[in-house]
């Protein structure tokens, strides 16, 4: 795929029998803009159906308490329950004021702790500015949060979390994702954003997906196209003229930075210059 002026491009070449080739060139921004749109849905479909199935087991809970005569025992266990939902919704809300990336994030949390891992919203996250295309920060933030949850699950810890932080720097958008994973190693943090490269492990060898790849953060290519969420998201930023990138996590793990510029409409936060390593000064 080849961006360019915002068109994203199918570049093909076929040799010819005179020593010549043919050059083809296929327009497949609609295409494009339809799969992130579809993947902003799934995303939160992903989410919402986590909540259903925790709200399905607490409610199975009630119900076994009031069977049981248990009546201020449940209508305890209903005020905890209320209690905690509002103050992690909240949170993010006060947080992040655009209500799909909220909606987002409230999700993933669900999704998240289903799995034993913690999902904690930075102390420093505030995006209170308006966004320009909430789809597509949705799109980035639910890939880089889906990707640290393979990372975590893969790599068992005493305490695995995933750390979301969003900043709003002027009119750019900072998305931040850290998890406990195993981390990407040096040689890999190019490779990782190519489509066709993934982090998870490699296949059992009866299934179809078997690729050459290695745990601890190695990449396996699929024959499927498994592991275009990354390169997704370093499609998105460059349209944007921003960036995307992978560093070392202190103690371990991996930090996943990506900026967007002009990908909000203003805010009450001051404005500062990004370095080419993405680092505001």
């Amino acid at each position: 795929l080849t961006v360019s002026g915002g068109r994203v491009l199918v570049a093909n070449r076929m040799p010819t029998k005179d020593g010549g080739a043919v050059a083809t060139l296929r327009d497949r921004t609609e295409l494009e803009l339809l799969g992130r749109e579809l993947d902003s849905t799934r995303g939160l479909l992903d989410a919402l159906r986590a909540q259903d199935h925790e709200h399905a087991n607490r409610l199975h809970t009630l119900l076994g308490l009031l069977e049981l005569g248990l009546h201020e025992r449940a209508a305890q266990f209903v005020a905890e329950l209320t209690h905690a939902r509002r103050a992690s919704a909240e949170q993010i809300s006060e947080r992040v004021h655009d209500p799909l990336l909220s909606a987002l994030l409230v999700g993933k949390s669900a999704i998240v702790a289903e799995r034993g891992v913690a999902l904690r919203i930075s102390p420093s996250t505030l995006l209170p500015a308006r966004v320009v295309d909430p789809r597509d920060l949705v799109t980035v933030l639910g890939n880089l949060i889906d990707n640290a949850l393979e990372a975590v699950a893969a790599h068992p810890s005493p305490a695995p979390s995933i750390e979301v932080e969003l900043r709003a720097e002027g009119t750019t958008a900072v998305l931040r994702v850290s998890d406990t994973g195993p981390g990407v190693p040096p040689g890999m943090r190019e490779q990782i954003f190519t489509e066709g490269w993934s982090t998870k492990p490699p296949a059992l060898p009866s299934s179809p997906e078997v690729g050459p790849g290695a745990h601890e953060g190695s990449a396996t290519v699929s024959p499927r196209g498994r592991g275009i969420g990354l390169a997704l998201v370093r499609r998105l930023a460059e349209r944007y003229g921003g960036m995307a990138r992978v560093t070392a996590r202190a103690g371990g793990g991996a930090v996943f930075t990506v900026v967007l510029p002009e990908a909000l409409t203003g805010n009450d936060t001051p404005t500062h210059e990004f370095t080419a390593a993405g680092e505001s000064r």
